[in-house]
């Protein structure tokens, strides 16, 4: 089984981008910083914290969406799988790439204006999901503006 859940911060706002042809499909780009549960000596005597620096990939209406509402520094949950990659650099050297595909994800704090409710999870489905308040996440029509919704 290929499953991951990670909580960390973005390390920069994601790059939105969209695949050509007939259908189009957001593909967004983002890191997130991720505190490791336990410190190295080094760390716990610098006062420091350990940090791993991971790279995501969001397809379709879950990358627009975190493109939207996230920025650099905001909290986030993902979860899931992590895709291995191989390429060649720009001197001939054979490079190995890691990333996460998400295929969910959770806000994790609120808005900083201090607006907002409970903490909501949206999957990569259309379908309907059961919030931790008990209520229904649906999709957020186009045209909506950010300021109306509940978070």
């Amino acid at each position: 089984m290929n499953k991951v859940i990670l909580m960390g911060n973005l390390t920069r706002d994601p790059e939105v981008r969209y695949t050509s042809g007939e259908n189009q499909l957001a593909v967004a780009r983002f890191g997130i910083a991720v505190n490791r549960r336990f410190q190295s000596r080094n760390a716990q005597q610098n006062g420091s914290t350990d940090v791993d620096f991971i790279n995501c990939v969001a397809f379709g209406k879950t990358g627009e969406t975190i493109g939207k509402f996230f920025t650099k520094g905001r909290k986030i949950l993902v979860s899931g799988r992590i895709q291995t990659g191989s390429y060649e650099d720009n001197n001939g050297q054979k490079r190995t790439s890691f990333d996460v595909i998400v295929e969910d994800f959770e806000f994790c704090e609120r808005r900083a204006d201090g607006e907002g409710g409970s903490q909501q999870s949206y999957a990569s489905t259309a379908a309907p999901k059961p919030a931790s308040t008990g209520e229904k996440f649906y999709d957020v029509p186009d045209g909506v503006d950010e300021e109306d919704l509940p978070f």
